[in-house]
């Protein structure tokens, strides 16, 4: 598939109206103490306040305790969130929830603990069988019926952008992959954003965290543009996912300049109190971007990575058991993916790659390929992830499995800027087995 010139011309039959959802995000040093002040103000006077069971002894948890406390709000704490979580731990979490008879919904920690705390909310809310909220094709992918509870998001890691999105994320333990529910009326009230909650993070959580970052803008800059969706029937039917368009690329050109100056800087050192904030500020951006036009391929293909771990057990994680850290599952699958979608829009993986820190001048659309995929596996070995899919414990034997899972991800598969088969998906990871 050749590109266009204009990215945004308008196919037959093809969407022609983007739309803008606008986070509401309060962002700085210390606004983790003004979290009592907004749940009042979001009517809120019983509040589910979600956390893990490492983060309940950090500071930035009693930090938000203490300021719903302080004004007047009744506050129970729910620590029992599994990073990573399944539709075990989402169902013991609405559980939890439903029985709590709570008005509103308050979330401290990464991505594992804002999902399930949307998933709480959710069921909650309006029960239904699990799989019925869950995305096709493996779900029902029944539309939320309506509002949800308020919920203010915490998020204390630089990566998942949940805080700012109406998407949550859980590994299907029945069939061994990752899926999610996605819904508008998912994404949280508020998001409270404090840089300073990275300051203690260990290096390989703020590397996976990193390249999910990263990964959000890149993706969706290459999306799909809106202009080659079927146009909506209606407003209410337009997808929130809708593609790449001229909002979430602000969004995305910002969030990956970030990237390529302060990535590395803020893994390698974690001192570098600068360069985490920033990180957390390009989290904060790619987040709103993606939320807006979604991710694809590295996505869709990471999930069964996750999803079918066996033994592997990275550094800074709980060592329980295995995982393979979201962001560290998507971004060793990207350069193989993009040296595959190069070709639908040369231009923008180039601007993409060069934004990260890449050369590019003198570039022409046949090196596309080459130099993004280059300057992702420069960052990569630069702070320390993995080599490759064969890097987090797979080998040939797995690819058919991988593929299986991953081809079941069509709402993101249909995202990319080309067509994508389930051979060409095989392809790919046996491209990301190794990289050097």
């Amino acid at each position: 598939m050749s590109c266009c010139h204009n990215y945004y011309v308008t196919a037959e039959g093809g969407e022609s109206v983007f739309a803008v959802d606008i986070s509401s995000i309060s962002f700085g040093h210390g606004v983790l103490k003004e979290a009592g002040e907004h749940a009042r103000h979001l009517g809120m006077s019983r509040v589910a306040l979600f956390t893990d069971q490492r983060l309940a002894g950090l500071p930035y948890v009693a930090q938000v305790r203490d300021a719903l406390r302080a004004s007047g709000v009744d506050v129970a704490i729910y620590d029992e969130v599994k990073v990573e979580p399944t539709d075990q731990s989402f169902i013991a979490a609405a559980r939890f929830a439903a029985e709590g008879k709570f008005d509103g919904y308050v979330s401290v920690g990464g991505g594992s603990v804002i999902d399930t705390c949307k998933a709480a909310n959710l069921y909650a809310t309006w029960p239904a069988d699990f799989l019925d909220y869950v995305n096709a094709p493996i779900g029902a992918g029944k539309p939320v019926p309506g509002p949800l509870k308020p919920h203010i998001a915490c998020p204390t890691t630089c990566g998942t952008g949940s805080e700012c999105t109406g998407i949550t994320i859980f590994d299907l333990l029945a069939m061994q992959v990752k899926t999610g529910i996605a819904s508008r009326r998912l994404k949280p009230s508020l998001a409270l954003i404090d840089p300073a909650a990275t300051y203690t993070l260990p290096k390989n959580v703020v590397a996976a965290s990193g390249f999910d970052v990263l990964s959000h803008a890149l993706e969706s800059y290459t999306a799909r543009p809106y202009t080659r969706r079927a146009a909506s029937k209606s407003p209410s039917l337009r997808p929130m996912s809708q593609g790449a368009n001229p909002w979430s690329d602000l969004g995305c050109v910002a969030a990956l300049k970030r990237l390529g100056q302060y990535l590395e800087r803020a893994v390698n050192d974690a001192s570098d109190h600068e360069a985490r904030d920033e990180m957390m500020y390009a989290a904060t951006l790619a987040g709103i971007a993606f939320g807006n036009s979604g991710v694809h391929v590295p996505h869709g293909m990471a999930y069964s990575v996750a999803g079918l771990v066996r033994d592997f057990r990275p550094e800074g994680y709980p060592q329980e058991e295995p995982m393979v850290p979201h962001g560290m599952s998507v971004i060793v699958n990207a350069p193989s993916v993009f040296r595959f979608t190069a070709s639908a829009c040369p231009e923008r993986h180039i601007h993409g790659a060069a934004c990260l820190g890449a050369e590019t001048k003198g570039a022409t659309a046949a090196d596309a390929a080459e130099i993004v995929s280059a300057q992702l596996i420069k960052m990569m070995k630069a702070t320390g992830i993995p080599n490759g899919v064969s890097g987090v414990g797979y080998g040939e034997a797995d690819v058919a499995g991988l593929t299986k899972g991953a081809w079941a991800q069509q709402r993101l598969l249909t995202n990319a800027p080309r067509d994508i088969s389930e051979s060409d998906l095989g392809t790919l990871y046996r491209g990301a087995m190794r990289y050097w």
